[in-house]
């Protein structure tokens, strides 16, 4: 017998706004995160103790497992930080390079009388903007899989969830020194991003804690790290990358493989309680993607930017993109489709529908193996 869902939960609920396409509200949100080196969120979660033993009873995690303890790397090591980065010659090779300059008529704007000093140094910034956030999410990626670890009650996955974490420390460790040795500092956590992930941290389910790390967050950030791997020319970033690529088509796997099994189970009231989480995390990442901060930091109106930016097919296309990892992955879960379409419909409303039939992580985290190329991101790859 089917259970009633609820009726959905609105917009201003989960988002504090009516519209989620609302900037003004958007660029109100106030960043609690810039103050103070630490900051405290509230776990909620029991902690699971299991004694079945049994290795190997979910094959898929067993395999993943072995993959991991063989593919360890030492970012103090295995990379070349001998090498001389220009800030300014890797900001002009980025796919995070301001192209508004070029595509639009700037006359009467805020940028009307910058020259090419003012956008070398927004470009630089955008540089340090998105490899700061890189290293926030890492971190927050390191908290969540060792929740993971305490939280789920299967022993393979607890074996599996212990590998990463040692991959997110080795992740925050290189983007860290990167952004502090290489280039010049980094930035605090984006509003958006910090708010998603002390949703994530709370929730006392530890199916929230993977959907909401292992599925959106780093999802977004693995299909990021293509393509910026695929644009930059600096060697150093383009290795750095490399590296963490290889662990996090596993780490998004790690998510895909777990919750099949556990949502095949769940009501249509628990699975729309995973889609409305699915899209406030899908808006939030499309937030911070707005980099208000650096348009702060280069004394332009935020609005009027982010206004201009949107514009540019650029932008478009590489803040669609991001979600070419997510959508596909929450198909794979029954997410899309369960109570309706709600979520389908909801990411039809942000514009990333469009890739629900390409590769889900699941089946291809051997692709992103050290010592295989990398494939430029196409349709069903």
């Amino acid at each position: 017998m089917s259970i009633d869902v609820p009726e959905m939960s609105s917009t201003e609920a989960m988002l504090d706004r009516a519209d989620a396409n609302d900037l003004d509200a958007i660029l109100a949100v106030s960043n609690p995160y810039v103050d103070g080196i630490v900051h405290a969120v509230k776990d909620n979660a029991d902690a699971i103790f299991t004694w079945d033993y049994e290795k190997g009873a979910r094959p898929a995690l067993n395999k993943l497992y072995e993959k991991a303890k063989k593919s360890q790397w030492n970012g103090e090591t295995d990379l070349p930080w001998d090498t001389v980065v220009d800030p300014e010659e890797l900001a002009r090779n980025s796919v995070t390079n301001a192209p508004i300059n070029n595509a639009l008529d700037l006359t009467g704007t805020c940028f009307e009388k910058w020259d090419e000093g003012d956008w070398t140094k927004l470009n630089i910034e955008m540089q340090n903007w998105t490899l700061s956030q890189f290293m926030h999410g890492e971190q927050g990626a390191l908290i969540c899989t060792a929740k993971i670890v305490e939280t789920v009650p299967w022993i393979d996955a607890k074996y599996y969830a212990a590998t990463q974490v040692m991959d997110e420390a080795r992740h925050v460790e290189v983007f860290a020194k990167y952004l502090d040795e290489k280039l010049t500092g980094h930035y605090p956590l984006n509003t958006h991003l910090g708010l998603l992930l002390d949703d994530i941290i709370a929730d006392s389910r530890w199916d929230m804690t993977y959907l909401g790390m292992q599925i959106m967050v780093e999802g977004l950030a693995l299909a990021a790290f293509g393509f910026i791997h695929m644009m930059t020319e600096e060697p150093l970033l383009k290795q750095l990358l490399r590296y963490v690529m290889s662990d996090e088509a596993r780490h998004v796997a790690f998510g895909v493989l777990s919750l099949k099994e556990y949502y095949a189970e769940l009501s249509d009231v628990e699975l729309r309680e995973r889609q409305e989480f699915a899209f406030e995390a899908a808006v939030r990442m499309r937030d911070r993607l707005l980099q208000q901060e650096v348009w702060e930091r280069v004394g332009v109106p935020a609005k009027e930017a982010i206004e201009l930016t949107k514009t540019t097919p650029e932008a478009a296309m590489f803040n669609q993109m991001l979600f070419s990892k997510i959508v596909p992955n929450c198909k794979k879960l029954g997410l899309l489709d369960a109570g309706g379409g709600w979520l389908r419909e909801r990411f039809g409303e942000i514009g990333v529908i469009q890739f629900e039939d390409w590769t889900d992580t699941g089946e291809e985290y051997d692709d992103f193996a050290l010592g295989k190329d990398l494939a430029a991101p196409v349709a069903g790859a």
